[in-house]
């Protein structure tokens, strides 16, 4: 994939980095939604990161009555028992790949990226982490579940089966109920993975706590 066939992205942060984060917003969002989180994190090595916040296509979203915005696969429903938008799922993902492959090429270490999003964008950065063929630093999954889970077990990637995991999410959230964030920290446990969990006090948003653990959780993974 040329740089040219890409997801869009936003850019912020080194421009000479010896660090990456890819940042993945969630549904009805852009790439500019994690901007000022971004601005808010202090980490020793900030100064060395660069932030890219790709934009999703957009396109029909089923359980917002078909209404086309951005977003990186289809949604039927969201519960455990849910029919999921594999096709959608995993053609995002190679756009992922492609991202994560390009930062490599650009100069940036696998072992030095961290692939974090936010509900849906959470969602695709574990489905994609979990099964890239390099060691990442880790993933940052934000108010989010674990999609095709019944498949990772097969497709998992033994470059990433230590894969820092830290996986955040709100008490009252009524979009990712946290019934079905727990499920999905089960299922990653039952294969193997250690998963940092926090929780706030919180519907489906980020909280000034939350920023302050994450800008701890950086400082680890980002040394």
């Amino acid at each position: 994939m040329s740089s040219l066939d890409l997801l869009p992205t936003v850019i912020s942060g080194s421009d000479k980095p010896e660090y990456s984060v890819i940042w993945l917003h969630g549904l009805g969002a852009d790439g500019h939604d994690f901007e000022p989180i971004a601005a808010e994190l202090n980490f020793p090595n900030k100064s060395k990161t660069r932030f890219i916040f790709p934009h999703a296509p957009n396109k029909p979203v089923s359980i917002n009555a078909g209404h086309v915005m951005p977003a990186w696969y289809d949604i039927l429903e969201i519960s455990e028992y849910a029919e999921e938008d594999e096709q959608g799922i995993r053609e995002t993902e190679k756009k992922i790949v492609a991202l994560l492959e390009h930062e490599i090429a650009s100069g940036v270490p696998a072992k030095n990226i961290i692939l974090a999003g936010f509900s849906q964008g959470g969602a695709m950065a574990l489905q994609t982490a979990l099964r890239f063929s390099q060691s990442l630093a880790g993933i940052l999954a934000l108010s989010t579940y674990l999609p095709l889970s019944g498949r990772l077990a097969a497709e998992r990637s033994t470059e990433n089966q230590d894969i820092p995991i830290m996986m955040m999410h709100g008490d009252y959230d009524p979009i990712v109920p946290i019934k079905l964030a727990k499920i999905s920290k089960q299922a990653l446990f039952e294969l193997g993975w250690s998963v940092q969990w926090k929780t706030y006090p919180m519907e489906h948003s980020v909280c000034p706590d939350q920023i302050d653990d994450i800008s701890r959780w950086f400082a680890k993974m980002l040394d």
